[in-house]
């Protein structure tokens, strides 16, 4: 009978038939997608507009380098490249081509050691003639920023050498090619490592010609690119390396010094005109290395050491750092370097074993950080610098930084006789418990060192105009913009006496609240440019004229924030004459787009394009209007535009995830609601494709804090680090939920009650939702909220929560263990909002604790904790598990070995995304409970078995034994303890 009843609805409708069998019924998302599912990364315009490169890379494979000739509208494709990057005269392309997964898979498999493990290859792409050359063993190359006719690329050792030092047989390993996503993008791409000494290769791209220098560890260009320089190393174990100088124009190699063991941290100024490194005579095994700075000048041809440890000027017992980056002043005039105290040797105690020796930490309250912070930071105190400054003129040393002031910035371009010294050293009992934190700032003299307190006492942070004119910085204390003149030494209040706030106004933490950004400074240090919540502002930082707003108030009229977007990524100043974009957001629609407007020219800003877009990575070719943007909403994917500076004619030039259109996916639209006292708040609602209205679906309500201005954020489905992926869900048949949350001091439980729950509330009485059949899910701070809520209410059927606090009081005591800082400060003035300390309100602790209220749960919960989350103490969710196992409640918890706050190991977040989908699936479907759920992994099976497979039997099953059943698979109506 079935075939009949088929084809009598076939027969109901010719042409529905006909439809069908042209548009194939679009599929549902499943796990089986993720890795196909491709980004977009490292796209980069030719400096005259002419070309585009750009990487499509999916999630796990091989990836496609695109490159695209705009003007003739045609394009050309490689396999697996990357670190792409044009040259400066938009002649030629460069890039890395990494090789396959499978044969980097392969390698793997078969325990390949690293150096017969496949390799790069390199790609060098004549624009002209659309032709490529590739050269095999590529570790990493660079280009010089400012001409275009000269490459160098360092090669990998040879293998056969390898495996002959090693004796050990290798076959060499096709050199072509890569797996998964980009590592990042590069005009220069790739650092070279120190390391191993091999070949490094120069070439003249216009004629093909190509210099050679064997043991090379190290290479650098100037700017120009009129030098190279580079290290080598000795050609034994006996024999000491150099640093040596190629002359591009002249086609000559040069020594520039020779004899010492080690050479570092090569810096040239912008002229190419002088060069600077670090360098020891000491042998890489003794304990303490001293390294001396050495200066060379293309004029006489010869490097000088012109610091170290016995230089006037430097500090008595202090040394040249080899950790501390060199930096040339963009006039040449000064060379910034790095030193530190001498440290302390000690004597090797022979006399014991090492099974003898005690090892404790010492904990003590006249500590200024915690023994866990210390341990944390021992590495960086141990690599510390503290700068210093050469005068190449007057060869003269001035120590800048010192123990008691240790931070010391200065002026974009560094060409001012001032910098700015921090130093919080007078407040570090109190790092963690104040925010924002304190410092004390002092300008600093470059010429002589000398030093003088400019603020005192401040939580904010104070920094140098372009041209060093002024000190300013954003006081948390009194939400204003402050300036002083380095000359006068007088600070001005430059916001006063405006009537706006220049403070985040929807703070809701109990701790300052942050300002809305800075926009930048006009030449000459003339104005200062700041935001408000909607619009920019022009101060003037000697505080004689009142602010001005530069929008003429439009923004706050009508609802639009403005942000400036420069399109000069060089450009130290908001060039005051010129149009300027400005990135817009409608606040209520949440529509992006761009207005122009004037610094300095009065009237409103004109409205370049407002869409229903979220607009991402926008970027000007250097010598060209052509401009190339990403735009996104939630149902397309962020592919690259390009149009020109006035936005005229957009062209879609990517299309990354073609594949789209064969799922089903869904909407998403701003729904709103009022909180319990009456706040209105704002959420997302993602609806499944073809949705109708007059059916009722199943929910699963997701938060953290505030999300609805991710409205046209497009989601890809992908492996899930802590939270449900929403596309997935959605093309599955659920409706998500996204409510934004208010909290008040000493109540975030109950603020998250009293926002999420009228939200669900007001959906569910619009009739589509099936109340019966609805789900919670959070991770970190919402999956504290999840674990709450399930306290406070039965409406929900199932719920997942991702590293949650469970016990205020206990956690709070604990060692955030990734920045080894005391957890008290997230309690006091941070995230959980309490606004005290345990004993000040502890009954704040207590109520807003989900653990002291176990015994009401009634909803089935999921948790996971990992067990090397150095956020949330995975204790925390073994104490809830503990409460809710012993009240005999439906509890699971997942711990991932090895694994952080959220997950990183992809086969980890693949498996994840199986178990949130078989556990609410269960629950909100009915589907068949799956083995782990039903029966658990034991651990005489861990890492044999998983227990993904579904037991077929009724969804509610008769209970495991020593359990009682349970109505927690019926929604109740909402109650308030």
């Amino acid at each position: 009978m079935k075939p009949k009843i088929l084809l009598a609805g076939l027969l109901l409708s010719a042409g529905a038939f006909t439809a069908q069998a042209q548009t194939p019924a679009k599929k549902v998302l499943t796990h089986d997608v993720y890795d196909a599912w491709k980004s977009i990364e490292a796209d980069s315009l030719s400096h005259d507009g002419k070309y585009l490169l750009y990487a499509v890379n999916p999630q796990e494979g091989d990836g496609m380098l695109h490159l695209r000739d705009l003007a003739q509208n045609s394009g050309k494709t490689f396999p697996r490249g990357y670190r792409s990057a044009f040259t400066s005269d938009s002649r030629f392309a460069i890039f890395q081509v990494k090789p396959t997964y499978a044969a980097t898979r392969q390698a793997k498999l078969k325990k390949k050691k690293p150096e017969e493990m496949p390799k790069d290859s390199l790609a060098i792409l004549d624009l002209s003639k659309g032709s490529a050359q590739y050269v095999a063993r590529v570790k990493a190359y660079k280009l010089p920023k400012q001409n275009g006719e000269w490459l160098a690329y360092h090669l990998e050792a040879p293998l056969a050498a390898k495996a002959a030092k090693d004796t050990s047989k290798a076959t060499t390993p096709t050199p072509a090619a890569t797996s998964g996503r980009s590592a990042g993008r590069g005009a220069g791409a790739g650092a070279s490592r120190q390391e191993d000494p091999t070949e490094l290769v120069l070439r003249h791209l216009p004629t093909g010609q190509e210099y050679r220098f064997d043991r090379v560890t190290d290479f650098l260009f100037s700017e120009k690119g009129n030098m190279l320089f580079f290290v080598k190393a000795g050609k034994d174990a006996k024999s000491n390396g150099g640093v040596f100088s190629f002359n591009t124009a002249a086609r000559k190699t040069m020594p520039v010094d020779s004899g010492r063991v080690t050479y570092k941290n090569l810096i040239s100024d912008k002229a190419g005109e002088q060069l600077a490194f670090v360098s020891s005579k000491d042998s890489t095994g003794k304990d303490i290395r001293y390294f001396q700075l050495l200066h060379w000048t293309a004029k006489d041809n010869r490097a000088r050491v012109v610091a170290d440890t016995t230089f006037k000027g430097m500090p008595a017992k202090w040394m040249v750092s080899e950790h501390a980056q060199l930096g040339f002043s963009e006039k040449g005039d000064r060379l910034f370097f790095g030193t530190f105290p001498r440290p302390t040797q000690y004597e090797k105690d022979t006399t014991k074993l090492d099974e003898d020796k005690v090892s404790l930490d010492v904990w003590t309250y006249r500590d200024p950080l915690i023994q866990p912070m210390q341990l944390k930071q021992l590495e960086r105190e141990q690599k510390r610098s503290f700068l210093a400054v050469y005068d190449v003129k007057g060869k003269k040393i001035v120590q800048l930084a010192t123990l008691e002031i240790p931070d010391v910035s200065l002026n974009p371009g560094r060409t001012a006789d001032v910098a700015v010294g921090s130093s919080n050293v007078n407040y570090l009992m109190s790092v963690g418990y104040d925010s924002p934190s304190r410092q004390d700032a002092w300008l600093i003299d470059l010429k002589d060192g000398s030093r003088k307190l400019a603020v005192k006492d401040t939580r904010g942070t104070p920094r140098l105009s372009p041209a060093g004119k002024y000190l300013y910085w954003y006081e948390p204390s009194d939400s204003s913009w402050k300036a002083m003149s380095v000359k006068s030494g007088t600070p001005v209040n430059l916001t006063k006496k405006l009537k706006v706030a220049f403070y985040d106004e929807q703070n809701d933490m109990p701790a300052l609240p942050d300002e809305y950004g800075l926009t930048g400074w006009t030449k000459d240090d003339q104005y200062l440019l700041v935001n408000d919540r909607y619009d920019l502002w022009r101060l003037d930082p000697t505080g004689k004229a009142t602010g001005i707003n530069i929008t003429d108030g439009y923004g706050r009229q009508n609802n639009l924030q403005f942000r400036y977007l420069s399109l000069n990524p060089s450009q130290r100043v908001v060039p005051s004459e010129d149009k300027l974009l400005l990135r817009t957001l409608n606040l209520k629609t949440k529509d992006a787009g761009f207005y122009t407007d004037y610094v300095t020219k009065a009237g409103a800003p004109q409205k370049v394009m407002m869409e229903p877009y979220s607009f991402v990575s926008v970027r000007k070719a250097k010598n060209s209007d052509r401009l190339v943007f990403r735009k996104a909403s939630f149902r397309e994917y962020s592919d690259l535009w390009v149009t020109n500076t006035n936005f005229n004619t957009p062209q879609k030039i990517s299309n990354a995830n073609p594949q789209q259109s064969e799922y089903l996916w869904g909407n998403v639209e701003l729904v709103d609601w009022k909180s319990d006292d009456g706040v209105p708040l704002e959420g997302l609602l993602f609806k499944p494709e073809n949705f109708d209205p007059k059916k009722k679906y199943p929910m699963v309500v997701y938060f953290y804090e505030r999300n609805a201005e991710t409205l046209h954020n497009y989601r890809s489905p992908a492996p899930s680090a802590s939270t449900i992926n929403i596309p997935l869900f959605v093309s599955q048949g659920y409706l998500v939920f996204v409510p934004d949350i208010i909290y008040k001091d000493g109540y975030p439980g109950e603020s998250a009650y009293h926002s999420i729950i009228p939200g669900v509330q007001s959906l569910v009485a619009k009739g589509f939702v099936d109340e019966k059949n609805m789900a919670l899910q959070g991770q970190s701070w919402g999956g504290y909220q999840v674990a709450y809520l399930v306290t406070r209410t039965n409406m929900f059927k199932a719920a997942m929560a991702g590293a949650p606090v469970s016990n205020m009081t206990s956690a709070y005591g604990g060692i955030r263990w990734e920045t080894g800082m005391s957890r008290q400060f997230q309690y006091e003035r941070t995230q959980s909002r309490i606004g005290g300390t345990l004993w000040e309100k502890p009954m704040h602790y207590i109520e807003n604790s989900p653990l002291f209220y176990a015994p009401k749960i009634e909803t089935p919960l999921m948790m996971m904790a990992n067990d090397n989350d150095g956020a949330v103490p995975w204790y925390q969710s073994i104490e809830m598990f503990m409460a809710m196992r012993r009240l005999n409640k439906p509890v699971w918890l997942l711990v991932y070995n090895g694994e952080a706050h959220n997950l990183m190991q992809r086969k980890n977040r693949k498996d994840l995304s199986v178990r949130m989908s078989q556990f609410f699936d269960h629950y909100l479907k009915g589907a068949p409970e799956p083995t782990w759920m039903k029966k658990g992994v034991p651990t005489l099976v861990k890492g044999k078995e998983y227990g993904l497979e579904l037991i077929e039997e009724p969804a509610i099953a008769t209970p495991t034994p020593g359990q009682q059943p349970t109505t927690s698979t019926t929604a109740q109506p909402a109650t308030i303890r």
